[in-house]
C-alpha cells in the first residue's frame, strides 16, 4: 500500500492512481495534460494542512492546480485571483449547486480564494473544475 507520507519514495502518477481508485483520476490527469500540453510534477509538501505527495500542473509557469490524492477520491485546489474573479463571477450562476457553495464558503484573502474541491466521479463538480482551470489559463 503507498504510503503519502513517505518522503523518501516518490510515486509515479499511476500509482496515485491506484491508490485514490477513482476512474476520474485518470481521466482528469489526461485531460489537463491535453488541453494544456503540460507535464505533472510530483511533489512532496511539508506543509502541515496537506503534508505528503501531491501532483501539479503548471503552463508557462503558472499554476493551473494542485491535485490530493486521498482514498477513493482526490482534492483539486486551484487558485482564483482578482484576474480571474470576474470571469469565474459571470459562470457562477451555471456552475453546480456544490460548486457555488464551495465558492461562497472559501475565504477571499489578499485576493484570491484558495478552492479545495473533492471529486470523485465525472459529474458537474469536476466539469465545473475543468471550467474553472480554463478561465485560470485564459482560454
Amino acid at each position: 500500500m503507498l504510503d503519502l507520507q513517505d518522503k523518501t519514495y516518490c510515486p509515479t502518477l499511476d500509482e496515485i492512481g491506484a491508490y485514490v481508485g477513482s476512474p476520474a483520476w485518470g481521466q482528469f490527469c489526461s485531460e489537463i495534460k491535453a488541453a494544456y500540453a503540460c507535464c505533472e510534477k510530483i511533489e512532496y509538501s511539508a506543509c502541515s494542512m496537506e503534508r505528503g505527495w501531491n501532483v501539479k500542473f503548471k503552463k508557462a509557469g503558472k499554476a493551473l492546480c494542485t491535485i490530493y490524492p486521498r482514498e477513493s477520491y482526490f482534492t483539486v485546489m486551484v487558485v482564483v485571483g482578482p484576474k480571474e474573479k470576474e470571469a469565474v463571477a459571470s459562470i457562477l450562476p451555471d456552475c453546480t449547486a456544490a460548486f457555488q457553495e464551495i465558492y461562497r464558503q472559501t475565504r477571499e484573502w489578499n485576493g484570491q480564494r484558495w478552492l479545495m474541491i473533492d471529486l470523485e466521479d465525472r459529474g458537474g463538480l469536476y466539469s465545473d473544475v475543468l471550467r474553472i482551470i480554463r478561465i485560470r489559463r485564459g482560454r
